[in-house]
């Protein structure tokens, strides 16, 4: 599959659900399947992968099926790592439920401010969801027959890949992570994603609209969508090239815009980072510190913020502290700052920030931006 410029691949979440679906199909039926269809989130449709039978016991009903990690051509360090599954009928277990677990080689959550419970194996809620999706479709008539069953994800070659990766940092140990909110893998290609950008301002303005929404990322758009009544060529993911879309959208004479984001890539902006890439920055806590004491923070609430595992963490503590709204705010206004300063006065901007939910957490100006709503009234973005 061809994507911006390069071969697209599939996250671990994928290569988990398709090889606990073809264990499921093998306890369920007796026969081993050698390929099998798995549905990618957000309509992304059903991939096909190859599956190997590494173990089977009929009586005890378990079997471990594995899928090899075709990552594209991104530059993954999972790349060519064998995802398997385990999955077995569990005696004890209630009736027609489906229990995910990591095994050996899949990390293990020991900070906060990942989404994850603390002590959880690092399997993310989509991929978990693919998976319980996958094997319920495949054990379908164990499950209505009243079994348990119980699926363990492991990765042979985690452990050893885990320093390569950032989980060392994110205080996840033990292993990988299996990761992915749509199932496939995009090239990292600064190239082709910079000639995707202004591809898609071209669109825009060939279409005569002058009112765009830049989001870091399908989900940050899909809830701007929610919120705004825009054709759909007035959404473009900038991903982690902020800086580069909004300087081309003045460019090109784009007159309004929104940044759509989540804590992560807005913290990053906010410190001044214009390519928000993992590799190639990081949330700057020492930053955010200073934005909270701003804020009100306490100079205890602040030393927290500079020892934070990640801007999740940091947000987490400013809500449980009480200072969230201010400090929010504030990184919404540094965002806009720096954005502003590289774009120049040809291109009004707003910047909103989403939580997890959907909810707007903060924008910033806030009672006049870029005029995107659901209306064409020229107010700002609006939402609960």
């Amino acid at each position: 599959m061809e994507k911006g410029g390069g071969r697209t691949g599939f996250t671990t979440g994928a290569c988990a659900a398709a090889a606990a679906k073809a264990a499921a199909a093998r306890i369920a039926t007796g026969s081993h399947p050698e390929s099998v269809s798995v549905r990618l989130p957000k309509g992304g449709g059903l991939a096909e992968f190859a599956v190997e039978l590494r173990e089977y016991d009929g009586p005890a009903r378990t079997a471990t099926c594995s899928v090899v990690k075709d990552a594209g051509d991104d530059p993954d360090v999972t790349h060519g790592a064998e995802i398997a599954a385990t999955v077995s009928v569990d005696p004890g277990g209630p009736a027609g439920s489906v229990a995910v677990e990591g095994g050996e080689g899949v990390g293990t959550v020991t900070k906060p401010g990942l989404g994850l419970d603390v002590g959880a194996p690092a399997i993310n809620p989509v991929p978990r969801s693919m998976i319980t999706a996958e094997v319920r479709e495949a054990a379908a008539p164990l499950l209505a027959g009243g079994a348990s069953i119980r699926v363990v994800v492991s990765v042979p070659a985690g452990r050893e890949l885990a320093p390569r990766t950032d989980n060392p940092r994110l205080g996840i140990v033990g292993g990988i992570s299996i990761l992915g909110t749509r199932g496939i893998v995009v090239p990292f290609s600064t190239a082709a994603f910079a000639a995707s950008i202004r591809q898609s301002i071209d669109v825009a303005v060939a279409m005569g609209d002058r009112r765009i929404v830049l989001s870091t990322g399908g989900r940050s758009e899909e809830f701007a969508r929610a919120l705004t009544g825009l054709a759909d060529h007035c959404y473009v993911q900038m991903g982690d090239f902020a800086g580069y879309a909004v300087e081309q959208c003045a460019k090109k004479g784009i007159e309004e815009a929104a940044i759509s984001g989540f804590v992560g890539k807005l913290a990053k902006m906010a410190a001044g980072a214009s390519q928000t890439h993992v590799k190639g920055s990081k949330v700057d806590t020492a930053f955010l510190a200073r934005l909270a004491v701003e804020a009100g923070a306490p100079d205890g609430d602040a030393a927290l913020v500079r020892g934070a595992n990640t801007a999740r963490h940091v947000l987490e503590i400013a809500s449980d502290r009480g200072w969230a709204g201010t400090f929010l705010e504030s990184v919404c206004r540094e965002v806009h700052s720096h954005m502003r300063r590289r774009a120049g006065d040809r291109l009004r901007l707003e910047v909103v920030m989403f939580g997890f939910g959907g909810e707007v957490l903060a924008r910033h100006p806030a009672t006049a931006g870029a005029g995107i709503d659901q209306s064409t009234s020229g107010e700002p973005l609006k939402g609960g």
